[in-house]
């Protein structure tokens, strides 16, 4: 029977691997990714058991690429950049460079031509988004200067990677095999259909992509809104390459880019999440089936080296640009901290190698086995980095009160559009209230109304406390997901027992949920519209 349906059979077994070894991982306080790319390894070809179809995952994985330079898109901003610029775009362009030129030198040591060569430097120059944001958010220092200069950088490395993903296949294969004259027309014909995509998108895209989703918004249906999401994503996506040759993440970045300037961007990005992980973490799975571990014999010199260059290369490299720019010891140590991992471009551009057939399988196997390595790593780099910041930096500090003279104040948890009307409204009537939200775009929009907001997970201690649990009369829960709120509930509860809390639920079993939880009230939005209708009567 298994035989029979490989797509499911694949998909099962991946996600069921995934969770498990994520759940394992993320419990020893790793990254879930690295149970993820577990998980891909023992049901790939290099290991002993079930293996799984590499041709059917690998379709898949493209889905993932789509999904997450969709998200990509949907997160960047100009603005952030901008604030930045000065450090980011400058160190980012320096800190890539030299990291490839590094994994270049490795490469044409180990004797592979020059397309590999340049190609497994560039995907070691590249830090992971997850990882980065994760470990920025988990310790609270995203919303610290370290953290904007850190998120500043990353952006400019996508932007790079996004740039690399068009060129890339122009120069593969050109070891010698085109003329110079041959290759420049090769990329003036790429740049041309790349500037004649980009003109499109901007030119009508801006315009039709916004429209059609307020028109599909307007029919108050929340799957076909979601559909619609995935749609232009994918839509956009394989459009792109069918008419333009482009490659399938450019044109699903630019969509998202475009589809950000709508007002209802920020419920496109909630609403796509969940599929956007589960096929993120396909994505892993696959990358996973992609290594041999036998790497870690047959070249265990070279694997040294690749780790030396992403955790202590990238690293030195970052800490040195950051300390001549005439910032701290404390600021040069989290940036560097930040970028000595490498991800998810990484395994697209290891992807793309593979498709390519430019990049050797030994040069593949150490990108991934690389990456797993600095993954584990990451996380004990930056706590160190984190805590020396900390102690330089005491305003940034976790634990450094949003509000230190307020009291009798609302912490609302969630901007969306139940939270986000229900903190307008007490603005309105004069009521003191802390935000909480963990999207940076609708906290500096908050900031820049004049009013106090604090970003990060209000599940975690520390978040509440910044925002000033102890001295707040009201915890206003505005997320709509039970299991979330929840665990608010439950961590301001143990934080406050005298505040009063309410959350919002969608029917009886979430009442009782939250309520054990320790909400002082749950609302559920049909039983309140059902009983104003009836008070009319």
């Amino acid at each position: 029977m298994l035989h029979h349906a490989p797509l499911i059979t694949t998909i099962a077994v991946g996600l069921v691997g995934a969770f498990i070894l994520g759940f394992i991982a993320q419990k020893l306080r790793l990254s879930p990714i690295v149970g993820y790319l577990a998980a891909g390894l023992l049901i790939g070809p290099h290991t002993p058991g079930y293996v799984g179809d590499v041709e059917l995952a690998t379709q898949l994985s493209e889905i993932g690429v789509i999904l997450l330079m969709f998200g990509v898109g949907l997160h960047f901003s100009f603005r952030e950049l901008l604030a930045v610029r000065k450090i980011a775009l400058p160190g980012a362009i320096a800190q890539m460079t030299l990291a490839t030129a590094l994994g270049t030198g490795l490469g044409l040591w180990l004797g592979w031509g020059i397309s590999g060569a340049l190609l497994f430097g560039l995907a070691l120059s590249v830090a992971s988004t997850v990882v980065m944001l994760r470990a920025l958010e988990e310790r609270q220092m995203l919303d610290t200067r370290a953290g904007h200069i850190a998120v500043g950088w990353l952006i400019v490395e996508d932007l790079a990677m996004v740039i690399a993903l068009v060129v890339v296949p122009v120069l593969a294969g050109t070891d010698g095999d085109l003329s110079l004259g041959a290759l420049a027309g090769e990329l003036a014909m790429t740049v041309l259909r790349v500037a004649a995509f980009v003109v499109l998108m901007l030119v009508v895209g801006r315009r039709v992509i916004p429209w059609a989703l307020a028109r599909v918004a307007h029919t108050g249906s929340r799957e076909l809104f979601t559909l619609g999401v995935l749609a232009i994503g994918l839509g956009v996506a394989v459009g792109a390459a069918w008419l333009f040759e482009v490659s399938f993440a450019l044109g699903a970045f630019f969509a998202g880019m475009i589809l950000r300037e709508s007002d209802l961007a920020h419920r496109a990005a909630e609403d796509s999440l969940p599929l956007r992980d589960a096929f993120a973490v396909l994505f892993f799975v696959a990358v996973g089936m992609l290594v041999d571990p036998a790497i870690v014999v047959e070249h265990p010199w070279a694997l040294l080296a690749t780790v030396a260059i992403i955790v202590a290369g990238k690293a030195v490299v970052a800490f040195a640009l950051v300390r001549m720019m005439r910032y701290s010891r404390s600021m040069a140590l989290m940036v560097a901290a930040s970028l000595a991992q490498i991800g998810e471009f990484s395994f697209i551009l290891v992807t793309l190698g593979a498709d390519l057939e430019v990049m050797p399988q030994s040069a593949q196997d150490l990108v991934l086995a690389g990456a797993i390595i600095s993954i584990v790593l990451n996380p004990l780099l930056f706590a160190w980095a984190s805590r020396v910041y900390a102690r330089a930096n005491p305003e940034d500090a976790d634990d450094a009160p949003i509000h230190a003279e307020a009291t009798g104040h609302v912490i609302v948890v969630g901007y969306g559009r139940v939270g986000g009307r229900v903190a307008r409204s007490l603005w309105d009537r004069g009521v003191p209230v802390v935000v909480i939200d963990d999207d940076e775009t609708r906290v500096e929009a908050i900031r820049e109304l004049g009013h106090e907001a604090v970003l990060g997970n209000a599940a975690r201690a520390k978040v509440l406390r910044a925002a000033g649990i102890a001295d707040a009369r009201a915890v206003v829960i505005g997320i709509p997901d039970p299991l979330n709120a929840g665990a608010v509930v439950a961590a301001a509860r143990g934080l406050s027992l005298d505040a009063e809390i309410v959350a919002r639920g969608h029917g009886s079993r979430d009442v009782g949920y939250l309520s054990a939880q320790g909400a002082t009230e749950v609302l559920v939005g049909v039983h309140e519209v059902a009983d104003l209708m009836a008070a009319r009567y």
